[in-house]
């Protein structure tokens, strides 16, 4: 059977709070896919949803076709990690994942597969209480990988990692999507998302707001923007602006300019002999693209000091 996660309209209220409302979205094999929103958005209570952990009020949500609940050895279906702290502290790394091994019918040699994959074969031994957070996280990870399943659902990997770690849980998630395997991955980093997924799904008080490539969504942000890199701003904006171009400085020899193709703004700086070194297309990052989507569906916004 194909490997997928299957979520559709999805609702759920913890008391007055609604918490899902109408969460529709399905993940494919063969991808990382980033699943990303605000505090608030609803990105934990669907992933508990999923593994049978908070029951919906409507809705359903699949893996591999079945309700969570409904698989035989859940494990060996779908690895995930939502905790790295949810282990029996006076346990060692190994005995922990024996532990899980045995509920689903596994053999030691697994054990020892995924602790080696993980890089935790040095302290298999070592009471994981006494664990830092990243090696929770490996650990936490090693138990996802557990059950060779072929759907993985983590939430914020890379936490606590070093930057060792971060290189690696970024090629661990490209192979096993490599190996058509279906990897949601939850995550507050855009910039981690941007070299690792390929798909994304943002969410926003409960509901999607975009289901799309990421880059297809850098390229609708980036849109008929241009950067321009000059060492007299201010007369390259009064020069533009006053052509019927939208200018924003952004940073002390850069302005990004929209409205005028790149071949008028070159014309207009040369002509009133402004100097540039440089007017290209200008390439939105995937936190810009984000902001941009996300803005109205922020629920906790600080307030923002004068400078």
């Amino acid at each position: 059977m194909e490997a997928t996660i299957e979520v559709a309209g999805l609702r759920k209220r913890f008391g007055p709070a609604l918490a899902l409302n109408g969460m529709t979205f399905t993940v494919r094999p063969g991808h990382v896919t980033g699943f990303v929103g605000p505090n608030g958005a609803g990105k934990s209570t669907t992933m508990r949803v999923i593994l049978g952990l908070d029951a919906a009020d409507e809705g359903r949500a699949l893996v591999n076709g079945r309700p969570y609940r409904s698989l035989r050895r859940p494990l060996t279906q779908v690895g995930s990690l939502l905790d790295a702290g949810a282990l029996q502290p006076g346990r060692s790394a190994r005995n922990h994942l024996l532990w899980l091994a045995h509920s689903q019918g596994l053999g030691r040699r697994r054990v020892d597969e995924v602790l080696e994959q993980t890089g935790l074969t040095s302290v298999t031994r070592r009471n994981a209480g006494g664990f830092s957070l990243g090696m929770r996280q490996r650990l936490g990870i090693a138990a996802a990988l557990l059950g060779d399943p072929p759907v993985l659902m983590l939430d914020e990997p890379v936490n606590g990692l070093d930057p060792e770690g971060i290189v690696w849980i970024r090629g661990l998630l490209r192979s096993l999507a490599a190996q058509g395997r279906a990897v949601l991955v939850s995550s507050h980093l855009m910039s981690e998302l941007e070299g690792t997924a390929e798909h994304l799904i943002v969410v926003g008080r409960g509901r999607v707001i975009a289901d799309t490539g990421v880059a297809e969504l850098i390229a609708a942000a980036s849109g008929d923007r241009l950067t321009l890199r000059t060492t007299d701003r201010a007369q390259a904006m009064t020069v533009l602006a006053g052509a019927g171009a939208t200018v924003a400085a952004t940073g002390p020899d850069t302005l990004i300019v929209s409205g005028l193709p790149a071949e008028r703004v070159v014309a207009l700086l040369g002509a009133a002999s402004v100097p540039f070194s440089e007017v290209t297309g200008h390439r939105a990052s995937l936190e810009e693209a984000y902001m941009e989507l996300t803005r109205d569906a922020v629920e906790f916004r600080a307030t923002e000091e004068a400078a």
